[in-house]
C-alpha cells in the first residue's frame, strides 16, 4: 500500500517562465529523465516523480525558484513538452497540467491508450478518482488547480497535482504512484507537499474507515436533520497524525546556508575539481566547456543517482544553475547550454553501447560523496558571491534581462 512520505510549505509565486528559460528546461529535464531510465529503468523515474524532495530538487536543478509552487507548473510543463518527441523511443507519457490542461488528461489517457495498448478507460478512472479524493476526501482549505498524469506503456503511473490556498498565500502539493497502490479511498498517497494549516478532514486515511462506513449507515438510518442533531452532541479530541518528513520552504527568495547542506555542496565543487581532470579530459579540450560547466554536471548527476535523502534540501540544487529571478543568482546561460550538450551526448553515446561518459558523470557523483566527508571550503554566500560577479561572463540571465546589459546601465548611470 502506498503511503505518505512527508509534506513540504510551498509559498505562492506569480509570474510565468519566460521562453529562454522554458525551452532549457524542457530539453534538460527530457535528458535527466533519459539518464535515469537508462540507469535504472523507467519505474524508478516514476518513483523519483512521487517523492515530493527530488522533485523540487529535480526543478531547482533547472534553474527555476528553488522554493516556489511554480516548480509544479514549470516541471510538468517541461517534461510534458521535452518528453513528447521521445515517449515513443522510452515510453514514458506526460498528459494534463494546469488549469484547462488538466481537464484534458481523460481524453489525452484514453487516446494513449488507443495508440499504445494500455486501458486508457481505467487510466482515466483512476485519474478521477485521485482528482476527487484530493479535492472532496481529504479537506485541507486547498483547491486543486493542477493535475499532471505520468503513464509508462505498461499502464504504471504517477500523478502529481496541486492545490491552492490564496488567503494563506501557500500552496500543497500531492503525489501519488501506482506502484503497490490497491485502494483509492484508504491512505492511498505517496505524498502530500504543503502547510499544515490546522485540523484537516482526510477521509481516505486509514483510520477513516469506521468514519466512511458509519457515514453511509447514518445517512441511510438517520437522513441529514438528525445527523446535523447528532453530530453536536459529539466531543473529543482528534486523532493525532503520525510524525513524518516535513519539507519546509522559506518564504525568503534568496538562498542561505540556513537552506543548503553546505558540506555536501563543498564536495561537490570538489570533486568536480579534482574528478574533472581525470574523466573529462577530452571534454574539457572542447571550447566552451570549463570547470563551471562541470560543476553544473555534477549537481545534474546527483539528481539522477541520488539517494532520497541527499534531496533534503533542494536549495543546493539551484547552484548548478541559478534561477530566473536572479536568486542565487542568474541563470548562466553558457553552462546551462553546456551542460545540455554534454548530456545529450553522453545519452545518445550510450544509446550506442558506448556508455563511457554517463559512467564517469556517476564517478563524479561518486567522489563527491566521498569527499564531503573531510572537506572544507568557503561559506555559502562567497559562492553566491563569485557567480554574482562573474555572471555577465558566463551569459548570466534573468527575468529582468541580460547581467552584461545591467552592468553596462549601471556604469553609465553612475
Amino acid at each position: 500500500m502506498a503511503k505518505r512520505s512527508g509534506s513540504a510549505d510551498l509559498p505562492l509565486h506569480g509570474g510565468r517562465v519566460p521562453p529562454w528559460l522554458a525551452s532549457r528546461m524542457a530539453a534538460l529535464g527530457a535528458i535527466i529523465c533519459e539518464a535515469i531510465v537508462q540507469h535504472y529503468g523507467r519505474d524508478e523515474f516514476l518513483r523519483r516523480l512521487s517523492h515530493p524532495f527530488w522533485f523540487q530538487s529535480f526543478g531547482a536543478v533547472m534553474g527555476m525558484d528553488w522554493h516556489s509552487s511554480g516548480i509544479t507548473t514549470s516541471v510538468i510543463g517541461a517534461l510534458k513538452r521535452g518528453l513528447a518527441p521521445r515517449a515513443g523511443e522510452i515510453g514514458i507519457h506526460v498528459c494534463g497540467g494546469r488549469g484547462k490542461h488538466s481537464r484534458k488528461t481523460p481524453d489525452e489517457l484514453m487516446r494513449l491508450g488507443e495508440r499504445v495498448g494500455f486501458d486508457g478507460a481505467a487510466l482515466t478512472r483512476a485519474s478521477r478518482l485521485v482528482a476527487k479524493v484530493d479535492s472532496a476526501a481529504v479537506q485541507d482549505g486547498f483547491d486543486l488547480y493542477l493535475h499532471g498524469f505520468f503513464v509508462t506503456d505498461d499502464g504504471k503511473w504517477t500523478v502529481v497535482q496541486q492545490g491552492m490556498n490564496g488567503e494563506a498565500r501557500y500552496a500543497r502539493r500531492y503525489h501519488w504512484h501506482s506502484e503497490g497502490l490497491t485502494d483509492f479511498v484508504d491512505e492511498p498517497h505517496a505524498a502530500i507537499d504543503g502547510p499544515n494549516r490546522g485540523e484537516i478532514i482526510n477521509l481516505a486515511d486509514r483510520r477513516a474507515s469506521a468514519s466512511r462506513t458509519g457515514q453511509l449507515d447514518l445517512l441511510g438510518d438517520l437522513g441529514p436533520d438528525r445527523i446535523a442533531r447528532e453530530f453536536a452532541t459529539l466531543t473529543g479530541k482528534p486523532v493525532e497524525e503520525p510524525v513524518q518528513p516535513h519539507l519546509f520552504m522559506p518564504a525568503h527568495h534568496d538562498v542561505r546556508s540556513s537552506d543548503v547542506f553546505v558540506r555536501r555542496l563543498h564536495g561537490t565543487l570538489a570533486a568536480a575539481a579534482e574528478r574533472a581532470p581525470a574523466d573529462f579530459s577530452e571534454l574539457l579540450l572542447t571550447p566552451g566547456v570549463g570547470a563551471r560547466t562541470v560543476e553544473a554536471l555534477a549537481m545534474v548527476s546527483e539528481v539522477v543517482h541520488g539517494a532520497p535523502y541527499r534531496f533534503q534540501d533542494p536549495a543546493r540544487f539551484s547552484l548548478a544553475h541559478g534561477g530566473k529571478d536572479r536568486h542565487p543568482y542568474p541563470v548562466p546561460i553558457k553552462v546551462y547550454d553546456e551542460t545540455i550538450r554534454v548530456m545529450k551526448g553522453a545519452i545518445e553515446k550510450a544509446k550506442l553501447g558506448r556508455g563511457e561518459e554517463l559512467a564517469a558523470l556517476k564517478r563524479l557523483d561518486d567522489q563527491a560523496r566521498q569527499l564531503e566527508l573531510t572537506i572544507e571550503g568557503p561559506p555559502l554566500e562567497s559562492h553566491i558571491a563569485n557567480e554574482r560577479s562573474r555572471s555577465p561572463l558566463l551569459g548570466g540571465r534573468s527575468v529582468f534581462g541580460w547581467e552584461a546589459d545591467i552592468a553596462s546601465r549601471r556604469k553609465l548611470s553612475g
